[in-house]
């Protein structure tokens, strides 16, 4: 069994490496798990010693097939317990990053399939993020920033870049969350800035380029 801090190093790998790289280095993974670099090379000696990774110093680190399988299991229960909380214990999607941290540790097979059961088989989580299923495959879902629509463009909110409770609170005021409709009623050249008319709302809302760079987007049919 893997201890909590050795789940989370091989989560931080994976989310690394999902950025299109081959191999990651030491300061990268110490920056995203907050510790020191030589932190960060004492747990990589030990997850190569249990052949949860590849590492030679100097040379990056990539995930073996049984830290990859262990990451996404990782995630798996990360997302399903967010929305649980989310879906089911009504709390806002600033406020279920911290404790679903903890929950992803839980050791049970089995309560996790009846947990993704009682969701009914979720392919996404509150923030828009691919939930794998239990084989560890994800849902494609081809999103776009909003930053890069068009004028007159018609999109459905599909997810957001910046998970940070601060960035998520901001546009719960703006009134947008996931599944949101809106039309891009104007672009500015001078900031990248736009107006957006919320399918739901009758004003039109003003959006940074700062902002609209951070949600993720479908085109609606």
């Amino acid at each position: 069994m893997n201890s909590l801090a050795e789940e989370n190093y091989l989560k931080a790998i994976y989310k690394l490496l999902e950025k299109g790289d081959k191999k990651v280095n030491t300061n990268a993974i110490a920056s995203l798990v907050e510790t020191a670099p030589a932190s960060v090379t004492d747990m990589l000696k030990r997850l190569s010693s249990k052949k949860l990774i590849h590492y030679e110093k100097y040379q990056g680190v990539s995930l073996t097939s049984a830290g990859k399988k262990t990451a996404i299991s990782v995630i798996r229960k990360h997302r399903l317990w967010e929305l649980f909380l989310v879906e089911k214990l009504s709390f806002q999607w600033d406020e279920v990053h911290e404790l679903a941290e903890q929950l992803e540790h839980i050791q049970s097979p089995l309560l996790i399939e009846r947990l993704d059961q009682f969701l009914s088989f979720p392919k996404f989580d509150p923030h828009g993020d691919p939930i794998p299923d239990k084989q560890g495959n994800f849902e494609a879902r081809h999103s776009l920033l909003l930053s890069e629509m068009k004028p007159a463009s018609q999109v459905i909110i599909t997810g957001v870049v910046d998970h940070t409770p601060v960035f998520l609170r901001h546009i719960a005021r703006l009134g947008l969350s996931l599944g949101e409709e809106l039309k891009i009623s104007e672009r500015f050249d001078y900031d990248n800035s736009m107006h957006i008319r919320i399918k739901s709302a009758r004003n039109i809302t003003h959006l940074s380029y700062e902002v609209a760079k951070n949600i993720l987007v479908m085109l609606k049919n």
